[in-house]
This record gives C-alpha cells, structure tokens and sequence, in this order.
C-alpha cells in the first residue's frame, strides 16, 4: 500500500554558531539549518512528506555532521544557565550511594549487582549466605575502563556450577553472552555473539538461548531483526556448532525463546509476535519431535511457573483480566478443565508468583502499590508479608527448594533495598540497604484520583517537599508512560531529590495503557485507544494547575520510550498547556516506527499504517512527527537520544527536532540532546547520567522562570 518517491538525494547544512555565552536566553538560537530532501511515501491514496528521511540513516557523514552540530547548540545553550555546574556538583554529592539490585539465590550462594557512589558501572558481588563476606564477582569497570559495558546474570546451572552473563556495550541491546565458574570466578573460553533479548535456560552441560543472525556491517543499530532463534550451546564448543532447536521460518517477526522446568522433565517454547501476548508450546526432554501447542493465539499472556504432578501451573491474564494462577493438565488444555489455585482478584493485580519451600509466595499490585502473601501449594491459608511501606517490590528467582526468597523494594522516599523472606520464620529481614544523603522524613507523597477527558478515574502520586505551598507558583515535573502494560508504581530517584529540595512538584499519573488495574486498563490505551492515554496525561495536567500545585507557566511534562511519543503527541496537540518538555528517546514516526530494529513487535500495541486505511488514519492523527504545525510557540523543548539506540531508533528524535526547529515559534528554545555512545537508557554510565540530569534540571528550572535555585549545599 506504499510506493516511495525520493527526488533529491542533494544534501547542505548550514551551521552558524551560538552567541558567545549570550545572557540573552530568550534571544532567537541560530539553529542548524536542517537540508529537506524531497521524500514522499503513500498510504492508502494518502501522500505523506518526509523530508527528514534522510537521517534515518545513521551511519552517513551527513548525520554525523547534523548531530554535531545540533550538539553544539544545545551545549551552547545550556552552557549559559548560571546554575547548571552547581546543580551537576550536587546531584554528584546525592547519587553517591550503593544502588543494589538482581539478587539471586544460587544453591549456597547469594549474587546481586551494587553500583557503589560514582562508579560507572554496577558491579556483581557474590557471597556464601545471608551473613557470608561480599566479594567482588565480576567489575565491568576493569574490564571496561570507559564504563560503556554493563554486565547482567542471564542464567545460573542447576548445579549451581555455572553462571552466563551477558555484556551490552554502549547501550546497545545486542549482547555477547560468557559463562563463569562461581566456585572459583573463573571465565571459560564459551563466547557467544549477536544474542538479544535472551536469558540463559541450563540443561546438562550447556543451555538454551536465542539470537538473531548477523546483522549487515553499518545496520548494526537500524536494521529490522528477523528470524529471532532458539539454540542450545554446549559448554566448551564453538557457537557455530550450536544447536539450531526452533526457528519459525514461517513467520521471522515472532521472539522464541526455550525454558525448561527445574525437574528438567520439560522444555516450554515462548513464542511472541509482539510486547503483548504470547504462545506457549512443550514437549519432554526425553522425547524426540516437535514441540506441542499449549496455549496459541496470541491473545493472551501465559507464563509456566512450574510443574505439579505433571501439571503445568500458569499464571495468566486468558479469563481474568486481573490475572490468576491455574493448572492446566497438558493433555486437556482447554479453560474448562483448569484448576484455580488463586482466582482473580477483583481489585488487585496477580503480578508473579513462585514456588518456595512448599510454600506459594505471590505478588500483587493494588492501586498502583504491592502486597506479598503467602499460600500453601493449593492456594489457601493466605498470610500477608510485611513489607517496610507503601511502594514497589520485585521478587527475583531461585528454586523450589530454597528456604529464602530474596526481593528488592523502594519507594519515593525509601532507596531500593534488598530483603529476604525466611519460609520457616514467616518473616522478612533486610539484607541491605544503602545510607543517602538526604532526610526522607523532609518529603511527602500522596496519591490523588481525577477524571480525564471522558469521565474515567485516574491515579496520580505527587510527592513535594513538606511546607510547601500550593499557589500555582511551583515548578512541576509531570511524568508519564501509559503503554505496554508497563506499570508505574513508587520507586527511588536520586534525580528528583534534586528536583524537590529546589521547590519543585513530581507527578506521576497510572494512565491508561499500563496495566496497574488489569489488562482492560492496559486495552483501554492501546491500538485505536491510544487518545485515551493523551488525554488522561493532558487531564493529570489540569488537575494539578486546577489544584494550585502548578500553573501552565511552571509546568514541565517529561517520559521516554513510549513515554517520549506520549510527551510528543501531548505537546503537539496542547502546546499552550505546558511550559517545558522533554520527548526522550521517543517513538515519534508512527507511521515507520514498525521498519527498525525491533519495532515490528510493537504493532499489537500501536497498530501499524500499513495495516489498513482506519489504522493509518488513526496514527497520522496523533503522530508527533507528523503533527508539528507551522507558527505555533511549542513549550521549551529539549529532545534527548543516543546515538546507539537500536530500540527505538535516533531517527525519531532526529526527524522530530529538525521538524520542530523549522515549524515551531522561535521564542522559545527547541533543542536535541544526543548522547554519544549510549542507547535506550539502560546500562548508561553514571558519568553521562551525571551529566544529562543535570542538563534537564538547568533547562526545566531556567525555562520554568527560575532565575535562581536554592541548591543545598
């Protein structure tokens, strides 16, 4: 449905500096001027302009020179903001703390990350026992002095012998994958190459993992990948002599990936066409042939927790939009013949559940908060575990046989901290938790409810400093996400202690589209309900000016990813709501977001143009991109991205901002920030986190009327 006319491949930028530290921050920025190229693309009859194409291509001379340059400005530009290097010094002095997280139970062993103070990159301890002595297991910081690789566990033996790790370099979402004795730290020569969005699944005397084949040399970080594989690697051979165990040559955009069950009597096949809902196919380890169909369609979200009695026990959102606990009998699958083990609950989420001890631990999230219980095997005898707050749990996984179950919680004021649940006490104890140099006694955080555009009641935490008064003069950070049924629940930021001991609000809504009140919440903002998350972001604005705990002229909206398309179509559609904003790392081209990387498998979220007329039109409508109008005075934005993104593409961001410099009312700054050799967020160095949330602060502060911040000393 789509023919592509590209006219003129000539190509000019034109660059003319920033005025020399001009105090003058309101003066017009002399922005690069970005060269439109003639490129047009047709859908359904309908004539689209793109004449930004051409920086999708990330690897040309011509980006390269577009991105320094847009660079230079931004830098520029912040350069002047009197207060930015006292901002930087004291956000310095707050992330200088033990951020801990990935504890796993390995047989004796206990194994977590810790990134101590300013060290770029989180370090992997391990120790024997609760009360064993941490030592250093692997610093990605001496293996990679330039802090641009993060190590991850991907899977641990069932003998507790081994465990792989997985390195991501600058961001990228490719990974190479080692194995380590834990005994002895000792790395084997086992390297694998091209792995992405893969555990380690250990059988015997290797495991299973997925991979993409080689990517073209350049389209490393922009290709569409295809024909994601299960193989099997044995310990000590050569990964092209791995195993090829499923390939789906049928369909090359689905993710595959091969568990096996801790009695190691099955293997069960993941297979997804998108970020939600999956299939789940079996068969014994000890039997030839293909793999059976459990559960297919797509429809829903399975997950196998593991097998009773050669039952498999599901958790599962197919019949109870909450998510309940059932076991299926493989041999009579259908929903007639399963066995509730803990039904729906009506008002709480079934976020996981494990098995431990010959206990059942679940985890539920209820408005927007968890709960931990306790239940004998067949789901009764309910007895809740006291958790230190209202906030955010995380439970990571070791076996059955286990007597304690390890799991992390924070909130707005509480750091993340580690605690371990002991079966035979029926209790929880703290295993650690790092000491900060804030008071959390100085901040509140509340949860109001207001109603957005079509009447439906939404959750929002706002969390400020104690005494602060609500008279519309407070700089407020609003931040959201609404999609892919991502939830956003009460954690720590180190980075909003700084917003608000400088009299600044953080609000951050439970829109449509995460899956805080259950999988209806999560469709109600997805494909052709995808306004619904704008609007409940834009009505989460309202309220908050309507309140008094912010005004149009104070207010700042903020979120990356799908957060950053929600920011984008937000600030297009009501650019007179909101002073600031900051699009990251956004999915901004809705009408070719699905021709990158892994883009594909966010049609069963967004929908894709080419799907049919209704579907395009639907996109085109609140595409970012698309929607930037000519004279219109756009908040003060600041775009940020990374040159090594292969989520969501640079491109984007790229496209959006020069469309926006163009188009947009000059009065305001519309700047990009691109960092260089970092990704999509995860695994960013601390020394470059450093520096971009400082860079936020100074623009959201400056561009917020604040000629001057208090700035603890």
């Amino acid at each position: 449905m789509k023919k592509v006319f590209l006219l003129s491949f000539i190509f000019l930028i034109g660059f003319n500096g920033f005025s020399k530290k001009s105090k003058k921050m309101n003066a017009t920025i002399p922005y690069p001027v970005s060269q439109k190229i003639n490129h047009t693309d047709t859908y359904f009859g309908t004539t689209v302009e793109d004449p930004y194409q051409w920086l999708e291509n990330d690897t040309s001379a011509q980006t390269e020179a577009w991105v320094n340059a847009e660079n230079k400005i931004t830098f520029d530009y912040l350069s002047t903001i009197p207060y930015r290097q006292q901002l930087k010094e004291r956000y310095k002095e707050l992330y200088d703390y033990a951020k801990v997280g990935n504890p796993i139970v390995a047989g004796n062993y206990i194994l977590y990350s810790k990134l101590e103070g300013l060290q770029n990159q989180s370090v992997l301890y391990i120790q024997n026992g609760i009360k064993g002595t941490p030592e250093v297991f692997l610093n990605p910081n001496e293996i990679d002095p330039s802090g641009l690789s993060a190590v991850s566990i991907s899977g641990i033996s069932n003998d507790n012998k081994y465990v792989a790790i997985s390195i991501n370099k600058a961001g990228s979402d490719w990974a190479e994958m080692f194995v380590y004795e834990l005994a002895t730290k000792k790395k084997l020569a086992d390297k694998l190459n091209w792995v992405k969005f893969s555990n380690a699944s250990w059988q015997n005397d290797g495991f299973y993992y997925s991979r993409y084949p080689a990517p073209e040399t350049g389209t490393e970080l922009s290709a569409k990948n295809e024909y994601h594989s299960v193989y099997y690697h044995k310990l000590g051979d050569a990964q092209e002599n791995d195993k090829l165990i499923y390939k789906d040559e049928t369909n090359p955009l689905t993710y595959n990936s091969v568990g096996i069950t801790e009695d190691e009597q099955y293997l069960i096949l993941y297979k997804s066409a998108g970020t939600y809902g999956n299939e789940i196919y079996y068969k014994k380890t000890n039997v030839q042939g293909n793999f059976i169909p459990l559960f297919t369609g797509f429809k829903n979200e399975y997950s196998v927790i593991d097998v009773i009695n050669n039952q498999f026990l599901v958790l599962t959102d197919d019949g109870a939009a909450q998510k309940h606990l059932v076991l299926v009998d493989p041999s009579k699958p259908e929903m007639n013949h399963w066995k509730k083990i803990l039904p729906e609950e009506k008002n709480a989420l079934l976020e996981s559940a494990t098995i431990l001890n010959g206990k059942l631990v679940a985890n539920y999230l209820q408005n927007a908060t968890n709960k931990l219980f306790v239940f004998d095997l067949n789901g009764k005898n309910k007895k809740e575990v006291a958790l230190p707050g209202l906030g955010t749990m995380s439970i990571y996984g070791g076996k059955k046989t286990d007597q304690i179950l390890l799991y992390t919680f924070t909130s707005f004021n509480y750091p993340t901290s580690i605690f371990y649940y002991n079966t035979q006490s029926n209790y929880s104890e703290l295993f650690y938790k790092p000491t900060l140099k804030f008071n959390p006694e100085d901040y509140v955080s509340e949860q109001v409810w207001y109603k957005s555009k079509d009447g439906t009641k939404v959750s929002m935490f706002i969390v400020y400093k104690k005494g602060i008064q609500l008279n519309g003069q407070n700089p407020t950070y609003l931040y959201g996400y609404g999609g892919f049924s991502v939830n956003m629940t009460p954690t720590f930021s180190a980075s909003r202690i700084l917003l608000l001991e400088n009299g600044g609000i953080f609000a951050m809504p439970n829109l449509r589209g995460g899956a805080e009140y259950g999988e209806e919440w999560h469709k109600g903002g997805m494909l052709f309900n995808k306004q619904n998350v704008f609007d409940d972001f834009i009505a989460a604005a309202q309220y908050l000016i309507k309140k008094k705990y912010t005004s149009k002229e104070k207010l700042g909206i903020a979120g990356g990813s799908n957060g950053g398309l929600l920011v984008g179509a937000c600030m297009t559609q009501k650019p007179e709501l909101f002073k600031v904003a900051f699009p990251a790392v956004g999915v901004m081209d809705m009408l070719k977001y699905h021709q990158f990387t892994i883009g594909w498998g966010w049609v069963v979220e967004y929908g894709s143009s080419e799907q049919s007329k209704e579907m395009f039109n639907y996109l085109y409508k609140y595409s970012p991109y698309h929607n930037i109008k000519k004279g219109i005075k756009y908040p003060a934005t600041m775009v940020t991205t990374a040159d090594h993104d292969d989520r969501v593409v640079p491109a984007h961001s790229f496209k959006f901002a020069a469309r926006l410099q163009e188009y947009g009312d000059k009065s305001t700054p519309l700047l990009i920030r691109i960092e260089k050799n970092a990704g999509h967020g995860a695994g960013k160095p601390t020394s470059k986190i450093i520096e971009e949330i400082a860079d936020i602060w100074s623009f959201f502060f400056w561009n917020t009327g604040n000629k001057t911040l208090p700035i603890k000393k």
